[in-house]
């Protein structure tokens, strides 16, 4: 599993919010846990393999937003007994 976060600039309310999540969750079919704060203009989401960062960038920037920069790195779901 792959944990990515993108810095979006322009979201302002939680209505941006959720325009987001789901721009996400339409561009990256098999994302799981879509999350986006406008506080700290970024947005994540894990998935099976790494993303396409042009892909991604095209559907945010057409709904209007600024798509900054991408990262993504390896996610260890942590168990109830996991460290």
């Amino acid at each position: 599993m792959i944990k990515t976060t993108v810095k979006i600039e322009g979201m302002m309310c939680k209505m941006c919010e959720e325009h987001i999540c789901e721009t996400i969750r339409k561009a990256i079919p098999d994302a799981k846990k879509v999350s986006a704060s406008h506080k700290d203009a970024c947005a994540s989401f894990i998935s099976a393999e790494e993303p396409d960062s042009d892909k991604l960038k095209a559907a945010i920037e057409e709904t209007g937003y600024t798509f900054v920069s991408m990262e993504s790195e390896p996610y260890e779901k942590k168990g109830l007994f996991r460290k």
